[in-house]
């Protein structure tokens, strides 16, 4: 599954879009200023950038130019306005499109997928504790033998893989598996996927050392984890 960041002052817009795009398979991370947005692009891995050029604390095109320095992703920007200026601006800094607000839904996936494609991005490989991901291809494997994961499984896996660094809150885990794949996410049942996935990758379900819980505040991925960069 592909991640998008998404840089949005406006929560109300950031809610709508997030909705739209976890309901078309995608993972989304969401900043609300500049200040915000550098500190996530210094933590966490994207597919694709969805920046607003407006932002209380600076603009979306300083934010183009630090995540276009840190990751090799294509940036889409979204403004209010469609004059030719802001356009160019944007263009001629590095972004991929723009979208002028208000945008129709389905506009908006079409240029996402379009921009994902002509990015070219075919996915890196990671592995941790034996446990082999292809984000290419979709493929778990654990000591070279695949491993079979359910929609939310594999979401919930790369949640983890995409943040190595930092501690998962379960509301933020409830933000990103909700409505996947027609379901509907609680806490009970974020603890019942929790359980299943750890069935399935770790040598010891009872003593994980892959999705580790941080009692009080949530879950961490084990230390240790690398990657094999992109896939051809």
């Amino acid at each position: 599954m592909k991640r998008i960041f998404l840089v949005e002052d406006d929560g109300a817009i950031a809610k709508n879009l997030g909705l739209l795009l976890r309901g078309e398979g995608f993972l989304v991370t969401h900043a609300g200023t500049r200040g915000e947005a550098a500190e996530v692009i210094g933590r966490e891995r994207f597919d694709l950038a969805l920046v607003d050029i407006s932002l209380p604390d600076g603009n979306g095109f300083s934010v183009c130019t630090e995540i276009k320095a840190a990751q090799d992703i294509p940036v889409l920007f979204l403004t209010a306005s469609d004059d030719e200026a802001s356009v160019v601006t944007g263009l001629n800094i590095g972004g991929d499109d723009y979208i002028t607000k208000p945008f129709r839904p389905r506009e908006l996936v079409a240029r996402i997928q379009a921009a994902l494609r002509k990015g070219g991005r075919s996915g890196t490989v990671f592995e941790i504790g034996g446990l082999l991901v292809d984000t290419g291809s979709g493929v778990v494997k654990k000591d070279g033998c695949e491993v079979f994961l359910s929609a939310l499984e594999y979401r919930l896996l790369l949640v983890f893989i995409g943040n190595p660094n930092i501690i998962i809150t379960r509301g933020r885990l409830l933000d990103e598996l909700w409505d996947a794949a027609g379901e509907f996410v609680n806490d009970n049942t974020l603890t019942v996927y929790i359980k299943r996935l750890r069935e399935k990758i770790e040598n010891d379900p009872a003593n994980p050392q892959i999705i580790l819980t941080v009692r009080g505040t949530g879950y961490r991925l084990g230390d240790g984890i690398s990657t094999g960069g992109r896939v051809c």
